[in-house]
């Protein structure tokens, strides 16, 4: 059995709109603060050479990082219901056969369109059944550091997306920032004709059908067309609008 990695590192280093904060303590930091605050004020070498358990403290979106988007997170309800939490949906969804779809023949920016899907399908001769979890592949996690990482990847169209979930998807990942084309395209479109439904268009379609997106997968280079398991199951965050993943592929 083989594990591949197909999360990227929490890390204040990415470059994105909403950036992580980490403040690292030490053993001897540690020591000081459980000393005074837990232990009624024991010194620090009541502990091994003075060093206390290292800890760490964040500043963090639930979309930071690797993550899986809930219902919730793209409108209040979904097809006339309330919009479920990310800890409530069925652990089931969330370990099944993967799919990859290469569009690292795309530019920056594209649309996927329904025949961009069925076209991908043809060409690795596969079909996709209900739970598959369907990767989008473009390579923009080879760039997170870079400063135009948001503005890099490929996104899916609404009309990609309903066609998915009318194919039996519950869960479908990216390697870019976002499943949407990049925002300043989105912004883009809208002032050329102000209208709703342009900015996050996929994610809207979460109004009318129950699915998850994983954003800001890695790796999806190392994997085979299909032919492995992918799981990729979300932090339990009370009423989240979703949840970091440590998404991996399993190859037997």
């Amino acid at each position: 059995m083989k594990i591949i990695d197909l999360s990227v590192t929490i890390s204040p280093e990415i470059k994105e709109p909403l950036p992580t904060s980490i403040v690292y303590e030490d053993h001897k930091e540690g020591a000081k603060k459980m000393g005074a605050k837990l232990f009624n004020g024991i010194p620090g070498d009541a502990f091994i050479d003075g060093n206390g358990p290292a800890g760490e403290f964040l500043s963090v979106t639930s979309h930071a990082g690797t993550h899986v988007d809930a219902p919730w997170h793209y409108f209040p309800t979904c097809d006339g219901k309330p919009a479920r939490t990310i800890e409530q949906l069925p652990l089931e969804w969330f370990f099944n056969d993967g799919v990859v779809l290469d569009f690292t023949d795309k530019p920056e920016g594209y649309s996927i369109t329904v025949d961009d899907l069925k076209e991908k399908l043809a060409a690795i001769n596969y079909t996709l059944k209900p739970f598959d979890i369907v990767l989008i592949r473009c390579d923009a996690d080879k760039r997170i550091y870079d400063d135009d990482f948001v503005k890099i990847h490929v996104g899916v169209s609404a009309e990609a997306t309903h066609w998915l979930i009318d194919q039996g998807i519950k869960v479908m990942g990216t390697d870019g920032w976002g499943w949407d084309i990049p925002l300043h395209l989105q912004v883009q479109d809208y002032l050329k004709n102000p209208r709703p439904g342009v900015i996050w268009e996929a994610h809207y379609v979460g109004r009318e059908k129950e699915y998850c997106q994983i954003e800001k997968m890695a790796n999806l280079s190392q994997l085979p067309p299909y032919g492995f398991k992918v799981a990729c199951f979300p932090a339990k965050i009370k009423g989240g609008s979703a949840g970091w993943t440590r998404a991996v592929a399993i190859l037997e």
